[in-house]
């Protein structure tokens, strides 16, 4: 956000297993049998393939301690964090309803965010098929929408005229560890929004 100097950033916080397989055992395996998020890559030229996996539990949580993913405004002047709140859910990951106990413990993303000049955040990126925007100053959920697949990606916003309306946008794909989809999502506010309503003396 350059009008605020601000800069907001989405982080993931799991521990990530990278291992080397050296190339005749490489050649024994299946890569088929590798099912996400459990990763495996041929790396062919090299003398080792490369299989990469979430270090988790046996209920598919990461073994670290939550929150697992984060919103974080930095202010740009300054270097300090204005404000850091747990971003996301496992809905579309957990094997039972663990969002339900526990809301904010945060869940690994992928995507990024936009911010408007109005002050507004808006990022999908968590595992829950939320697009959601955020006050930029201050860090709080002001709106929320569920998309039809998972929106990992960086959303985008234009107008179709100088003084026309804005529009945000954005790709839900989905992810292998949820559904594939192949949908865009854009959202705009009414052409003509409601007058408040006038105060009784």
């Amino acid at each position: 956000d350059s009008e605020r100097a601000l800069m907001v950033v989405n982080q993931t916080h799991a521990a990530i297993v990278n291992r080397l397989i050296p190339r005749a055992e490489a050649e024994e395996l299946d890569p088929s049998a590798f099912v996400y998020p459990n990763e495996f890559y041929e790396m062919r030229g090299t003398p080792y393939a490369a299989q990469r996996f979430l270090l988790a539990s046996r209920f598919g949580a990461p073994c670290n301690r939550p929150p697992w993913g984060s919103l974080t405004a930095v202010d740009l002047r300054s270097g300090s964090v204005k404000w850091t709140r747990p971003f996301g859910t496992l809905r579309e990951a957990a094997p039972f309803p663990v969002w339900l106990m526990a809301p904010n413990l945060g869940a690994p993303n992928f995507g990024g965010g936009i911010s408007t000049a109005t002050g507004l955040y808006f990022i999908g990126a968590a595992l829950d098929k939320y697009f959601r925007a955020f006050d930029v100053e201050t860090g709080e959920e002001l709106w929320r929408d569920r998309l039809p697949y998972l929106g990992n990606a960086v959303p985008m916003t234009y107008r179709l005229r100088k003084d026309g309306r804005q529009f945000i946008v954005i790709a839900a794909g989905g992810n292998p560890i949820s559904d594939m989809g192949d949908v865009l999502v854009a959202y705009a506010l009414p052409e003509a929004l409601p007058e408040a309503p006038s105060q009784a003396q």
